[in-house]
C-alpha cells in the first residue's frame, strides 16, 4: 500500500473523529456507523478511488470471483480448500458473516487474526478519511460498510501476502463493491430470485447483473441455470470473447452416495475424473457446488486443459468445511443449523436434511429477516416438511432487521402450518431451548427426530454461539 508523508498522515488523523481502534469490537462498531451491509450503493467510483490511494491492493494476487444466488460461501470454502492442497496461500472473503465480522476475511484458510484486521483497519482509515471527504465533497455517501470491509479485505490480502483471492459478490455483481477486482475465472452459482427488488424480478434479469463480473481475459464457470439466466451468461461470454463452461454440460457430478458424514462423489471435471472422492457437507447441492469448485480451480490452474492431481482434489475437498450450512451441531437428537434465507435455499436444504436424516418428526426454529421473501420461505418450510410430524418456533434474531416472533407466527398460520404446532419465542436462546426440549422428551414411534434452525444467517449464527456454550 502507498503510504502518505507524515506530515499528512498526522493531519487527517486529526480529523479521524474516534481513537485508533484497539480491538475488533472497536472496529466492528465503526463499521456499524456506516450505511448497512442491506443498503449497498450501486457504485463501484467510490470503490475505485479508495483503492487508488491505497496503491490498488485488489491487483496485487489473481482473483477467482463468485456472484449467484446460493451457494456462494461453501463454493468459495471449497475453491479454497482445493488451492490451498497445492500449497498456495488463499486470501478468502465472504459474506455474511455468523459468528464474528473477522470471518469474512481468510487468510491460509482462517479467519484472520485479531491483531492483524486491528492493525491494517488503523493503517487504512486515514485514507479513508481522505476518499470519504472527496465523496461528501461531491455530494456522494461515504463508503458503506460493505465497501469499507472490502477494502480492508483487499489490504489484508496485500499485506499477507496472499497468492490467490477467491472473493464472494456481496450482492449483485456488476455494481458491487468486489468488482473492481478483475476475475481471472468468474465463478456463478446457482441463479435464483433474491433482492428483487434491486436485481430483477426473473432470473435472466438477475443474471444480467451477475453476469457483471464476466471480464475479458477471464474464464466463466457456471452452475447449471434456469435456460433465460444461462442465456445471459452465454451471450456475456460470448461478447467479451472468454472460455464458458456449464455444468451438466462440460463437467458435472458423475456419481453421488450420501451419508450422514457428508457423501461420496464422482465428479467430472473440465479435464479430468476423479472418482469416489469423500466430501464431508451434506446435501445434492453441495455436491454440484463441488463440481463447480473443482470446474473452477481447473480453469485458474491450467486453463480447463490440464487435470488436477486427484490427490489434491481428494485431499481439497476433503478438509472443506462450510459453518452454517446444514451443520451438525449435536448428535443425538441431531441438531441442524443452516443459513437458508430465500426459498430456493430452503427448498434445497430441506431435501438435503430429510435424505441424510430421515426424521420421523422435526422441531423446527425459524427467523427471518424483513427484506426476505417470507412467504416464499414459509411456503418452502411447509412444503419440504410436509411428510412429517413438524413443530415450529418462530422467533426473532438481534438484527433490526428480523421480523417479529408473532409475525412470523401469524404469517405461517395464514398460510396453512396446523395452528397447533406454531410456538413463538422471543429470542433465538428460548426458540432452541423449547425444540430441544421438545424433542428430547417427546419420544416417537422409532426415536427419530431432527431439531433444525434456519430461515436467516443471523439466526444460524445466534444458535450456533448458543451450542457451542
Amino acid at each position: 500500500m502507498q503510504v502518505l508523508p507524515k506530515e499528512a498522515t498526522q493531519v487527517i488523523a486529526e480529523a479521524w473523529d474516534l481513537p485508533d481502534a484497539q480491538t475488533v469490537e472497536d472496529v466492528y462498531q465503526l463499521l456499524l456507523d456506516r450505511a448497512p451491509e442491506n443498503k449497498m450503493a450501486p457504485r463501484l467510483d467510490a470503490m475505485q478511488q479508495m483503492v487508488e490511494v491505497l496503491g490498488d491492493p485488489h491487483r496485487s494476487a489473481p482473483v477467482i470471483h463468485i456472484t449467484g444466488t446460493n451457494g456462494k460461501t461453501s463454493t468459495a470454502r471449497m475453491i479454497e480448500s482445493l488451492l490451498l492442497a497445492q500449497d498456495l496461500r488463499v486470501g478468502r472473503y465472504t459474506s455474511p458473516h455468523l459468528e464474528s465480522v473477522t470471518e469474512r476475511i481468510s487468510v491460509d484458510g482462517e479467519p484472520v487474526d485479531d491483531d492483524t484486521f486491528v492493525r491494517v483497519f488503523n493503517e487504512i482509515a486515514p485514507y479513508v478519511v481522505v476518499v470519504d471527504a472527496r465523496l461528501a465533497e461531491a455530494g456522494a455517501p461515504k463508503l458503506t460498510y460493505f465497501e469499507l470491509v472490502t477494502v480492508l479485505a483487499f489490504a489484508v490480502f496485500a499485506d499477507a501476502p496472499v497468492d490467490v483471492m477467491v472473493l464472494e459478490v456481496g450482492l449483485g455483481g456488476e455494481w458491487d463493491a468486489t468488482n473492481v477486482a478483475d476475475g481471472a475465472v468468474s465463478v456463478v452459482t446457482p441463479i435464483d430470485l433474491d433482492h428483487t427488488d434491486r436485481l430483477g424480478d426473473t432470473p435472466g434479469e438477475i443474471a444480467q447483473e451477475k453476469s457483471g463480473i464476466i471480464k475479458p481475459q477471464g474464464f466463466l464457470v457456471s452452475a447449471a441455470q434456469d435456460p433465460d439466466a444461462a442465456q445471459v451468461l452465454l451471450e456475456k461470454a460470448q461478447e467479451l470473447g472468454v472460455p464458458f463452461r456449464f455444468e451438466g454440460v462440460e463437467f458435472g457430478v458423475e456419481e453421488r452416495l450420501p451419508g450422514v458424514g457428508g457423501q461420496q462423489i464422482t465428479v467430472r471435471g473440465l479435464a479430468g475424473t476423479y472418482p469416489d472422492l469423500l466430501l464431508p457437507l451434506l446435501g445434492e447441492y453441495q455436491a454440484s457446488n463441488a463440481a463447480v469448485a473443482i470446474a473452477a480451480v481447473e480453469a485458474f490452474v491450467g486453463g480447463g486443459e490440464k487435470a488436477l492431481a486427484e490427490d489434491i482434489v481428494r485431499d481439497g475437498l476433503g478438509a472443506a468445511s462450510s459453518p452454517g450450512r446444514l451443520e451438525l451441531m449435536q448428535p443425538s437428537p441431531p441438531v441442524v443449523i443452516d443459513a437458508a434465507h430465500n426459498p430456493h435455499g430452503v427448498a434445497a436444504s430441506a431435501a438435503a436434511l430429510v435424505e441424510t436424516f430421515h426424521p420421523e418428526r422435526l422441531y423446527a426454529v425459524v427467523g427471518a429477516l424483513s427484506d426476505k421473501d417470507v412467504d416464499g420461505i414459509l411456503q418452502a418450510l411447509m412444503d419440504g416438511y410436509s411428510h412429517l410430524d413438524a413443530q415450529w418456533w418462530f422467533t426473532a434474531s438481534d438484527s433490526a432487521r428480523a421480523i417479529a416472533p408473532e409475525t412470523l407466527a401469524q404469517a405461517a398460520i395464514d398460510l396453512g402450518f396446523p395452528e397447533g404446532s406454531v410456538h413463538s419465542a422471543e429470542t433465538v436462546d428460548d426458540a432452541v431451548t423449547q425444540a430441544l426440549e421438545a424433542a428430547r422428551t417427546e419420544k416417537t414411534e422409532k426415536g427419530e427426530s431432527t431439531v433444525l434452525i434456519t430461515g436467516s444467517v443471523t439466526v444460524a449464527g445466534e444458535a450456533r454461539r448458543i451450542l457451542k456454550g
